[in-house]
């Protein structure tokens, strides 16, 4: 389902226990448990994700959330809709800067916990085409989120 990759960040159980709960919380309310849809989370440092933002984006600067997804939206949905997965089936990587959790849970006064379960649930979300540039589109996608986070009890 996922796999955890840390660069130049150490193992941490704590990051471990938290990514695994919202990757399948995330599953469940998007019914994909029966699929074999892989995904990758990269823990990182804001030096590494600003060079990956700036060679993957064009924007050099450090950012806390990345994603790149494998497939379209609406090509993911045809998909989901049909059951067509193979074993070897990407959703997409999310990369996180584990810092950038860090000071903004203390800059919005709320856990890291909470911080970081927010940063991979807005990184699925981005995988499942979501995104936040279009209003219509931001309030869809920050309903997913908060319906995922309420479900595990994880207050702001």
């Amino acid at each position: 389902m996922f796999e955890i990759i840390y660069n130049e960040v150490k193992p941490n159980t704590i990051y471990e226990e938290t990514i695994k709960k919202v990757v399948q919380k995330c599953y469940e309310v998007e019914n994909l448990q029966d699929t074999n849809l892989i995904l990758t989370i990269t823990l990182t440092t804001p030096q590494h994700i600003q060079e990956i933002n700036k060679e993957y984006r064009n924007m050099d600067r450090t950012t806390d959330v990345l994603s790149f997804p494998m497939f379209e939206k609406q090509e993911l949905q045809d998909k989901i809709n049909a059951k067509d997965f193979t074993s070897e089936d990407m959703l997409g990587d999310i990369i996180i800067s584990i810092e950038k959790v860090e000071e903004q849970a203390k800059e919005y006064g709320h856990s890291f916990e909470r911080e970081l379960s927010y940063m991979v649930v807005h990184g699925f979300y981005h995988l499942m085409g979501y995104d936040h540039i279009e209003t219509q589109d931001k309030e869809c996608m920050r309903e997913k989120e908060e319906i995922v986070l309420e479900q595990l009890d994880i207050k702001r």
